[in-house]
């Protein structure tokens, strides 16, 4: 989180170009939106136990498991050219690239478009599909969640590539048994994972080949490789000390 939020920085100041980045996680990060509540709504001692990391992420939206996917970040200015002003329009330009990755990997997915606007007010961000974000057999494969910071957007993505139920639906705190039991039922039938639908062979690096080719031809571009400087690394370890690993950061709300 502190490295998508130090790029932002270096792209506003013009030090960079725009941003496509991949990472993973390790151990398995836990992310929640940034004006996500944690009281009452997650398990904070089981997300402990299962050996996860909890982090408040710079962009909204709801809660993430970040366990054996792929994970993208894109950094750009708001007025790069044919950048939409909305936030809803943007999200439709640069997921462009995802439906193109997905078909890459033999995959139709297509825009998630929601029947209805208003969001349900789940804490988990695959229980429900937001406008753009990414749908295949009519299930949500790949989350997004942006932000816009000084002039720049910063769009998070996560794709799955083996969903663990359990792993993820622990992780939430529940009114109820009864209403814990009607999730695991019905969690299924709203999300999927990449390894549904490829080969087994597939290896990460197909995955993120697939993506990076998807981007470049939605965005009609090509990406360079960045190689950060010892500085730029340095800062970025300072900025998840002081920020991203503060206690009163994560639990602000």
């Amino acid at each position: 989180m502190a490295a998508d939020d130090m790029l932002m920085q270096w792209h506003r100041e013009g030090q960079i170009a725009p941003v496509l980045r991949f990472y993973g996680w390790k151990p398995g990060g836990f992310s929640i939106g940034y004006f996500q509540k944690t009281k009452k709504r997650f398990d904070l001692e089981e997300i402990q136990r299962r050996g996860f990391e909890l982090v408040r992420r710079p962009t909204g939206g709801q809660a993430v498991l970040h366990h054996n996917e792929l994970t993208y970040s894109m950094i750009v200015s708001e007025d790069y050219p044919g950048m939409p002003s909305t936030i809803k329009e943007a999200y439709k330009v640069l997921s462009e690239g995802l439906l193109l990755g997905f078909a890459n990997l033999g995959i139709k997915a297509e825009f998630a478009i929601p029947a209805d606007s208003k969001p349900k007010g789940t804490a988990n961000c695959f229980e429900e599909a937001s406008w753009y974000e990414i749908n295949v057999d009519g299930r949500k494969t790949a989350g997004s969640a942006q932000t816009r910071q000084r002039g720049v957007i910063l769009q998070h993505g996560s794709i799955p590539i083996w969903l663990n139920l359990e792993d993820l639906l622990e992780l939430f705190i529940y009114p109820n048994e009864r209403v814990k039991e009607r999730t695991y039922k019905s969690f299924a039938k709203k999300a999927a994972s990449l390894q549904e639908f490829i080969p087994p062979e597939t290896t990460l690096e197909d995955i993120r080949a697939a993506f990076l080719d998807g981007f470049q031809k939605g965005l009609g571009v090509t990406f360079e490789r960045l190689e950060l400087s010892a500085d730029q690394l340095e800062a970025i370890e300072q900025l998840a000390k002081e920020k991203y690993q503060n206690q009163e950061f994560l639990y602000a709300r």
